[in-house]
């Protein structure tokens, strides 16, 4: 049984960190986990520093300090609801060496952040600190934007989040198996529907588009499980054409409010493995996706 026990949280305060922030607020009620808040002051030294007093300097320092606990404080008093309560810190530092450093020694099960990235340009641009902690982090990551649509909207408004429609994306490789039990556990925990998607990239001459999609499609049947979820709420899909397009399109067509996806690497050398299909699912759909690191890739 999947366990899910600590979940880390970090906010910069903006519109993406607050929605992934009532992602994390849903996901530790569900599973009952003890929720972390960080947010990180990057104290960077103007150019003019060197000719400034040590003590004016530490005073610019301080008042960010305190700045940053005082924001801290009032983001949890406005976004925070249904009785969660997180334990909020506030570090100084590199912000992505301070979530992974706190990650590492909380020995964190789950990462919950946001993520600013723009759509339509290289995959490099996806943003320094939510592409540095999706390569590094040892535990899964889940990346949130803004939804598009309502499905899974939060707000005051709209409620806590609830996860109706799940999709997991299978090359049917060693680590998809890993990131196959958060699926199944997502949806046993929100009584969601979920739908194992495989895409057909590469269909050989010698086989037929029929035969290919039948035998994609009884690799797939082979990973619902024979007890759990009820049958019903398992689908499969197998779709042709580029991975990370059919993925994108197909979360849209079902409105999913999750999609979940292995990654293979932590590390700039694993970037074309990397880019070719999470990571642009990431930065260019709408749709929050949890990346699922290889325990292999993880030393």
């Amino acid at each position: 049984m999947l366990q899910i026990e600590r979940i880390l949280c970090p906010v910069d305060f903006s519109e993406s960190s607050a929605t992934a922030y009532d992602y994390a607020q849903s996901l530790a009620r569900h599973y009952q986990a003890k929720l972390f808040l960080e947010h990180v002051v990057d104290f960077i030294l103007p150019s003019y520093a060197y000719y400034a007093p040590s003590s004016y300097l530490d005073e610019i320092y301080r008042e960010m300090c305190a700045e940053g606990r005082e924001q801290l404080q009032d983001f949890v008093k406005t976004h925070t609801r249904n009785g969660v309560q997180p334990e909020c810190l506030v570090y100084e530092g590199a912000v992505t060496d301070s979530i992974l450093a706190f990650a590492e020694a909380q020995k964190v099960d789950l990462i919950v952040m946001g993520t600013h990235g723009l759509k339509g340009l290289d995959r490099f641009n996806l943003g320094s600190v939510a592409d540095k902690v999706l390569r590094k982090a040892r535990c899964p990551v889940l990346v949130v934007r803004k939804p598009a649509h309502d499905c899974a909207s939060s707000g005051s408004a709209q409620g806590p989040i609830q996860l109706r429609k799940i999709v997991f994306c299978t090359d049917f490789s060693d680590p998809s198996h890993r990131a196959l039990e958060y699926a199944l556990s997502a949806a046993a925990e929100y009584d969601a529907e979920l739908t194992l998607l495989h895409v057909l990239e590469n269909i050989p001459s010698s086989a037929s588009i029929e035969e290919a999609i039948a035998m994609a499609t009884k690799q797939l049947d082979k990973l619902i499980p024979p007890e759990g979820l009820e049958a019903a709420r398992i689908k499969t899909m197998v779709r042709i054409g580029k991975a990370y397009q059919q993925i994108i399109e197909f979360s849209l067509e079902i409105q999913a409010d999750l999609l979940i996806m292995a990654v293979r690497g932590r590390s700039a050398s694993n970037l074309a493995v990397f880019g070719s299909t999470t990571y642009r699912v990431i930065q260019l759909g709408s749709c929050p996706v949890l990346a699922v690191h290889d325990r292999a890739n993880q030393g």
